[in-house]
């Protein structure tokens, strides 16, 4: 009679557990004012929530780990989550620039510049994401020495963070009722 019971509690307290989790995001990022940018400085870009990233929770469970990893100093463990949710989701831009993000604080500029250029072959018309590669590419050439490719790298992030911008304050616009 016991084991009958023990059947519905294990359930009822994962459920518990579950329903207390919580994925938690960063406050957004104030832009700079336009026309503020100086060369080599990097276009502020909000975060994108979790949510926007993916809909799969094992994915964002993923992205959470990778983003307390490298928060942590902890740079190859958070590729290896990055790594394990592209083979669920190949096809996601934001886990290669995620991954792109990851390279470039190792210090791996090449492979950074590779990762970020494949995020933006899946980021069709995302401008959020291919901003946020082009600071990527930007940030690796500046630090391969090549002032030249991360000037232009720079301009088209910051064009494509404004045009960004310009389409979330267009979508914001929209009341449905």
């Amino acid at each position: 009679m016991k084991n009958r019971y023990a059947w519905y509690f294990v359930p009822a307290w994962l459920l518990l557990l579950a329903g207390c989790a919580s994925v938690a995001t960063p406050p957004p990022a104030t832009p700079a004012p336009s026309g503020t940018q100086q060369p080599g400085e990097a276009a502020v870009i909000a975060p994108a929530p979790k949510p926007a990233m993916s809909d799969n929770l094992a994915v964002i469970a993923l992205l959470d780990r990778a983003q307390t990893d490298n928060e942590s100093g902890r740079r190859e463990a958070a590729g290896s989550s990055l790594e394990r949710a592209l083979r669920i989701e190949p096809r996601n831009p934001w886990l290669w620039l995620e991954l792109a993000q990851v390279r470039l604080a190792q210090g791996q500029y090449a492979q950074a510049i590779t990762l970020a250029r494949k995020s933006n072959s899946f980021a069709g018309r995302q401008s959020r994401v291919q901003a946020e590669n082009w600071q990527v590419i930007g940030q690796a050439r500046v630090a391969q020495g090549d002032s030249a490719g991360a000037e232009q790298a720079f301009k088209l992030s910051a064009k494509l963070a404004q045009q960004a911008k310009a389409e979330a304050d267009h979508n914001s616009g929209f009341n449905f009722q």
